[in-house]
Order: structure tokens, then C-alpha cells, then sequence
């Protein structure tokens, strides 16, 4: 095991697939000479050469659309979007013709193709390049999506991703490449894309979440421990397919359930984890499920006023509070 930032662990998960398998290329705005916008990247020009490492064009429906092609075509690129706002620009390429091939196909042509981009709030980009549209894109079928919280988890989806014969969006929080964790150092190791995990083990109420929502949840348990109530944390990791097993198993036991997203309430992640709870475990509840979520405005520039529209530690422990009847 070796301790690396998030950033660290999906630059070597790059690296170790590329060395691994000569079909996988990646491709993006400034991946190249400048590295990556987050510095993902940095170096691979020089490692890989301009074959396997493309600069391309400011323009998302031709990165992605030269990506399903190549896909196609028997290789494995990994097309950068340098920000899931930016992917709506590319919409028709993803959910009209990369999630939808393999079907329409008849299975006879497969689009291994993975897409990383950035998504998030929190570091004062403006309301157009801070968004958390997570649900939009997890509702086509034919497109896997994930979304990982932790280095490990970063680290093993994006090699699963990678190998994997169908389309993939793989989702990074702007504010998590920093976050620092233990990672396996076997370059075979990888997390199965469809499988939620339980992070932190409890008996008196669930909290579901994933990406940013993740470190909260777990910050909202430690804090709340301190006051005698243990929260059971899972962590989704994948939006599509979904994986509910470990989240009905725990409310069962719990009988309490909070969800929180970085993303807004309305027709979000957790309106869906909702939805599922009541269909599956409705007779273990003992309180109405409650939902943590970024206020439904876009977000602002202003520090003080984007941190009061994103979902926060103490919002968690409300609503954990919330559910257990203790306000």
C-alpha cells in the first residue's frame, strides 16, 4: 500500500493501462504539452509520444465523436472533457451514439471508450462550470457511469473503466485530487464497476452518498460518534448501474436512511436511492427519508455564498438527526 493524492492515483492508473495495453490512448483540451488542467496527464507527452497522447481542438463534439470512432475501430481512448459542463456540448455523441451503439448493433460492435471530466462546486468557477449533473447523464442506458470518492476507489474504477468493452463516464470532483489515501501498489488491481461499499459500519441510521458527499458523510459520522450515535456510510462509487443491495441490507438494519449529493435535489441521485428505498425497504423505516442537496439556485461565485448553497457537514448531522427523531 503507498499513500497518494487522488490526482496521483488516476495519473498512475492511466500510466499502468497505457503501459499494459498499446491500444489505449488518451486524448483532450492541453493533455499534452501543458499537462492537463489539473495535471493529471503531466509528463505523459514526453513518456508516451504524440501518438498516444493527442492535443486536441477546443471543441467536446469532436473529441468524443473521434473517440466513439476510434472505439469502434478496435482501439481504447480515454477522451478528456476538461469539465462535465462542457460535456453538454458533446450530448449527442455520448448518449445518442456511444451509449446507444452496442444495442442498436446488435452486440456486434463494442465501444470501449472511457470519458474523464470534472464536475463540482467549490472552487469559484461561476455558475456555467460548476455543476454537478451527475443524474442527467446516468439516466441513458448503454453508458456506465462512476464517480469516485477516494484515491483507492479512483485508482481501481478508472483500470476497470478502462477495460471494460462498453462506454464509461468517469467523473473526478474538482475539490477531491488533493484528498490523500492508501492504495494498493498491484497494477492488477481494480474495483469492479456496479458495486457500492460500505465505508464506515453503524447501527443507527444509513447515509448514502458518493464523490464529494462522501468525505462530508464521513466527517458528519466521526462528528456525530462523538455524541454516541453511529451512522452506517455507503458509498455508491457507480451511478449506473446502480447497486441498492448493501443500501437495503443496511436500512434494514438502521431503519433510517439520509442520502446526500452534490448535485440538486429535484430528479437527483438521491430522488432515484429514494425511490428504490420505498420500493424495496418500506416497511423497515421507522422516518421518512431524507435527502441532503445543493440549493436549488445556480451556484454562486461568491465564496461565502457557493459554500452556503453546497451541502455541508452539519447539514448531514441535521438530517441525520432528523431521522432519528432527536430535534
Amino acid at each position: 500500500m503507498a499513500k497518494m493524492t487522488v490526482r496521483e492515483a488516476i495519473s498512475q492508473a492511466l500510466r499502468e493501462e497505457m503501459y499494459r495495453d498499446e491500444r489505449v490512448f488518451i486524448m483532450g483540451e492541453e493533455i499534452g504539452k501543458w499537462g492537463g488542467t489539473y495535471a493529471v496527464t503531466r509528463g505523459f507527452l514526453d513518456e508516451f509520444g504524440e501518438k498516444r497522447v493527442k492535443d486536441t481542438p477546443i471543441a467536446e463534439g469532436v473529441i468524443v465523436g473521434a473517440a466513439v470512432g476510434a472505439a469502434m475501430a478496435g482501439l481504447r481512448p480515454v477522451a478528456e472533457i476538461m469539465t462535465i459542463n462542457f460535456a453538454f456540448l458533446a450530448m449527442d455523441q455520448m448518449v445518442n451514439h456511444a451509449a446507444k451503439i452496442h444495442y442498436m448493433f446488435n452486440g456486434q460492435i463494442r465501444v470501449p471508450l472511457v470519458i474523464r471530466t470534472v464536475g463540482g462546486g467549490g472552487r469559484q468557477l461561476g455558475a456555467t462550470h460548476s455543476q454537478t449533473p451527475d443524474s442527467v447523464f446516468s439516466h441513458f442506458p448503454g453508458m456506465k457511469v462512476v464517480s469516485p470518492g477516494t484515491a483507492a476507489d479512483a485508482k481501481g474504477l478508472l483500470k476497470a473503466a478502462i477495460r471494460e468493452d462498453d462506454p464509461v463516464l468517469f467523473i473526478e470532483h474538482a475539490t477531491l485530487y488533493q484528498a490523500k489515501g492508501e492504495v494498493p501498489d498491484d497494477e492488477d488491481f481494480i474495483i469492479p464497476i456496479g458495486e457500492s461499499d460500505v465505508k464506515r459500519v453503524g447501527k443507527d441510521a444509513t447515509v448514502v452518498s458518493y464523490s464529494k458527499g462522501l468525505q462530508l458523510s464521513l466527517d458528519a459520522a466521526e462528528k456525530l460518534a462523538q455524541e454516541g450515535i453511529e451512522v452506517e456510510v455507503i458509498d455508491l462509487r457507480t451511478l449506473r448501474p446502480l447497486d441498492t443491495r448493501p443500501i437495503i441490507e443496511s436500512v434494514k438494519k438502521t431503519n433510517r436512511i439520509v442520502v446526500v449529493e452534490e448535485g440538486w435535489r429535484s430528479y437527483g441521485i438521491g430522488s432515484e436511492i429514494t425511490a428504490r428505498v420505498q420500493e424495496l425497504a418500506f416497511d423497515y423505516l421507522d422516518a421518512p427519508v431524507r435527502r441532503v442537496a445543493q440549493a436549488e439556485v445556480p451556484l454562486p461565485y461568491n465564496r461565502r455564498l457557493e459554500q452556503s448553497a453546497l451541502p455541508q457537514v452539519p447539514d448531514i448531522i441535521n438530517a441525520v438527526k432528523d431521522v432519528m427523531y432527536l430535534k
